[in-house]
């Protein structure tokens, strides 16, 4: 890591200004207590000096970041008059300025200081070591790890690199990498994924790729690129100081030009200290972070309020998303004199072994009609081929018609819609089974209410599904722009494409979301299908359900509108203290204490955020739904 970026990232952590606050607050104390019980001035200036310099470094090194990038902020204005103050011996005020600018810094701090955590939150589940096999079995670092190598994963460890399973039968937890939330067997020939739970029982893998390359530290390496390439979005606070400070400056300085009185540059610069925009503002967030946990919202980057209201461009996932993300077994169709029974009972007993989400249906599918699963042996899953192994010693093979034979292909029936994966018995056509993934019953809606209501002009659909499944999708949603078959890689190419066109909105679920989440202006995560995804977006709905998401946008508008309330009156009540304080009808400390009843006028309204309000959506939702979520209240997280 850079310099610049570790000071960057010091600046950032809310413990910085919080011990900031602490030390200002600390130091007026102790300079009250001096005062009280010693009445010497001297010490009192010492104590509140130390104070004012301790307290003041966050600032200094941030305003001087500022000034090199051209960024003439609100807190410049802080800052002279903290200057000024020291300068004419106006200890008090200056202290009383710094508790101000630090405490709200705090606030902000607190608010906005779970941004970068993404890398922290992967990056704290990989094991650095692995036990390699051989006659006797020793821990080596993973770095050293080498194709071929042969290594023990024991019961409940993360499995280090991506291989396949030499012996053992068991299962993994996969659920960090898939987004779905159950176990996968595994047995010899089975693939393992770096990042992925062992279970109760001991298994041998072999390394197909070194730790560098394994699929999970390939996740990791994208969200590096994605952290770097995050656009720096200004605080509502600064674009609004653009032009009030240097009018603020204006005013200070004629004042004290015309009347030759230096207390008066002062008394302005005082009263003109923008603590309405430090201070207001954050309060604000943090009151609609609270209201979005009542209606189980967790905001994890609060610049995602703002932010929402600027996309004009929404780009979501299909699965999980827009629809259910539990497709079912709707048909089979076989051939060949295999009866329905048969395929359903060999396919089940090999998709036991997949981590496809088309398997858990099959599995499903199999449970209820009370399908006894048959021994599996040689089990291969290849990238891009399918899933084989031997059933009671015949060769099944599940795959896409893609990858068919000439034979095979001519006699499949023509694609139909849905999701399908086709059944081969000993390399021969046996059956063709059928799935649907029902969109939600809101979709739809859903999608045609953003339009007219939160002036998204346009709606991409990007998934990993097949293209022909996703544009069939796609056309049933009333979306002209859709892309199928994108590997994660893929999918954060595109968003960074799109963003660079238009600020965009990104709405999905699952690990393999989490990069493309990064890339795009604000995202939101539907449902908690992973820790990972948490983090990476900017908010989590907890239960999955699209009126959630208007509801998120609503409380983003109402943050933008109480915030804008309480900083543009703030600065416009400071106008008429600075107007009054120019022509020396108010004093610095009568400066120091207007601002303070400007900047409780300020809070009180931002605090308006958390009161009682009405719907904050106005997303009608189809009348079913309105009864599961009246009976169904998601539990609100302690």
């Amino acid at each position: 890591m850079t310099q610049p970026n570790a000071i960057n990232k010091w600046l950032r952590s809310p413990v910085v200004h919080i011990a900031a606050a602490v030390f200002i607050a600390a130091g007026i104390l102790a300079a009250l207590w001096v005062k009280l019980i010693f009445h010497d001035q001297h010490i009192l200036a010492i104590v509140l000096l130390v104070a004012i310099a301790g307290a003041s470094i966050p600032l200094l090194i941030s305003l001087v970041q500022q000034v090199f990038k051209g960024n003439f902020s609100v807190d410049i204005l802080a800052l002279l008059s903290i200057v000024t103050s020291l300068i004419l011996g106006q200890y008090w005020v200056a202290a009383i300025v710094v508790l101000m600018l630090s405490g709200g810094q705090a606030l902000e701090g607190y608010a906005t200081g779970r941004a970068s955590s993404v890398i922290s939150a992967l990056a704290k589940r990989m094991p650095q070591t692995a036990h390699q096999a051989g006659e006797l079995v020793s821990d080596v670092s993973i770095d050293t790890i080498v194709v071929g190598d042969e290594l023990s994963i024991y019961p409940h460890e993360i499995c280090p690199v991506d291989g396949l399973v030499v012996s053992g039968q068991g299962s993994m937890d996969e659920s960090y990498l898939t987004g779905e939330p159950f176990l996968i067997a595994k047995a010899p020939g089975t693939s393992v994924l770096s990042g992925a739970i062992n279970g109760d029982v001991a298994l041998t893998i072999r390394a197909t790729k070194i730790a560098s390359d394994s699929r999970y530290a390939k996740i990791v390496e994208v969200l590096h690129a994605s952290e770097e390439n995050r656009p720096q979005i200004q605080r509502l606070g600064d674009r609004l100081g653009s032009w009030y400070t240097p009018i603020a400056i204006a005013i200070a300085l004629a004042s004290w030009f015309f009347s030759g009185q230096s207390e008066r540059f002062l008394a302005v610069l005082v009263i003109a200290t923008p603590c309405p925009l430090l201070i207001s503002i954050p309060i604000a967030i943090i009151g609609a972070i609270s209201v979005g946990a009542r209606l189980g919202i967790i905001i994890k980057d609060p610049s995602i309020l703002e932010k929402m209201e600027t996309c004009r461009v929404l780009i979501v996932d299909k699965t999980g998303t827009l629809t259910y993300g539990k497709p079912s077994l709707t048909s089979v169709d076989c051939f060949g004199g295999t009866t329905r029974e048969t395929a359903l009972q060999y396919i089940a007993s090999l998709e036991r072994y997949s981590k496809h989400p088309l398997a858990s249906a099959v599995l499903a599918a199999a449970e209820k009609e009370g399908l006894a699963l048959l021994k599996v042996e040689d089990v291969s899953e290849a990238p891009g081929t399918g899933l084989t192994g031997h059933v009671s010693r015949r060769l099944v093979t599940v795959t896409g018609r893609g990858k068919l034979s000439a034979e095979n292909t001519a006699a499949i029936p023509p694609v139909a819609p849905g999701l399908e994966c086709v059944f081969l018995l000993d390399g021969k056509l046996a059956g063709v089974f059928h799935f649907q993934d029902e969109p939600r019953s809101e979709s739809r809606s859903f999608l045609s209410h953003l339009g007219p209501k939160h002036s998204i002009s346009k709606v991409i659909l990007l998934s990993g599904d097949r293209q022909a499944e996703v544009s069939l999708f796609a056309t049933r949603m009333g979306i002209t722009e859709a892309y199928g078959g994108k590997s994660p890689e893929e999918k954060v190419q595109l968003v960074r494409d799109t963003t660079l066109k238009s600020r965009t909105l990104y709405l999905g679920d699952g690990i393999n979301d989490a990069p493309a989440m990064m890339a795009a202006t604000a995202a939101i995560a539907l449902g908690v299908n992973s820790d990972i995804t948490s983090e990476a977006a900017g908010a989590v709905i907890l239960q999955s359900s699209l009126a959630s998401v208007d509801e998120l946008m609503h409380i983003g508008r109402r943050m933008r509108g109480i915030a804008l309330i309480s900083a543009v009156g703030g600065m416009g009540l400071s106008l008429i203290g600075m107007a009054a304080a120019s022509l020396g009808l108010i004093s610095p400390i009568q400066g120091a204490i207007a601002q303070e009843v400007i900047d409780l006028l300020s809070i009180l309204n931002s605090l308006r955020m958390i009161l009682p309000t009405g719907s904050l959506s106005d997303f009608p939702l189809p009348l079913p739904f309105q009864q599961i979520t009246a009976i169904a209240t998601p539990p609100m997280p302690k």
